[in-house]
């Protein structure tokens, strides 16, 4: 099998096309495909093997061989499944192979998705805009920082989540507290263009020169990560030191 072939990939390309083509794809294609996958995978990838029609159709739930070899032809004539011997009969095995993909246009669907999921992420944030919450504890690294209207948490992934919680914390340390951590997102998210890669170096760079806001990259930033990752500890270390002398005093 080839080396870059792998449930990932498979899937990705699969649902690129899917997406490309609505027309074409209908549920028993992603059935039997899928199951075609699974099956190879348990077989240890191999590069060709037998598909057993009868043990397949009763898998996927196609009672019809006619509607299964049907199906089985449209993976074959779509690019995904390349036929190597046909099968005599129902009771038979055609052996097959499956295909490195790689037609479809993948930005498309991944462009969809990030609209969609920015809209969607848009839309419940301003039809909550208007409710009054209390403040929140939230820990982030064994240290509490208060966050209004915690409902944005409950809905960004994880890592953009861990790295709003790091800028919050930041800006708590500091002195200048954040009252609108939505509009804070939803700013990062424009200013890195939904790239998480891009917004942990804006956030990097702004902690590390003490910057009270958040400012799109300049291209002379890309070389500064490396600089901003040593000093961010440092910075963060003298805003604890800061904040512990003035609760305690320097000799306790």
């Amino acid at each position: 099998m080839h080396k870059d072939l792998n449930h990932y990939s498979l899937s990705r390309a699969f649902f690129d096309f899917a997406f490309e083509n609505p027309e074409k794809i209908k549920p028993n294609h992603i059935a039997l495909y899928f199951f075609a996958i699974e099956h190879c995978n348990r077989l240890g990838w191999k590069s060709k093997f037998g598909l057993p029609s009868s043990m397949t159709m009763e898998a996927i739930g196609i009672k019809s061989y006619n509607t299964y070899i049907n199906t089985l032809n449209d993976l074959i004539s779509f690019g995904f499944i390349l036929l190597i011997e046909k099968s005599k009969n129902q009771y038979s095995s055609n052996i097959i192979a499956l295909s490195k993909f790689n037609k479809a246009n993948d930005k498309a669907l991944d462009n969809a998705l990030i609209k969609h999921s920015t809209k969607h992420l848009q839309s419940t944030i301003q039809s909550t805009d208007t409710i009054d919450k209390q403040d929140n504890k939230i820990t982030n690294n064994n240290k509490q920082i208060t966050i209004q209207n915690t409902d944005l948490l409950d809905l960004i992934d994880e890592n953009w989540r861990k790295l709003l919680l790091e800028w919050i914390e930041y800006r708590q340390l500091i002195k200048k507290k954040i009252n609108n951590p939505k509009k804070t997102y939803l700013h990062l998210l424009k200013i890195s263009n939904n790239d998480f890669n891009t917004a942990k170096q804006i956030v990097d760079i702004s902690i590390a020169n003490s910057y009270i806001g958040l400012f799109p990259l300049k291209n002379n930033d890309y070389g500064k990560q490396n600089t901003a990752n040593q000093s961010r500890s440092q910075k963060r270390n003298e805003a604890f030191k800061s904040e512990y002398f003035k609760n305690f005093g320097p000799n306790e």
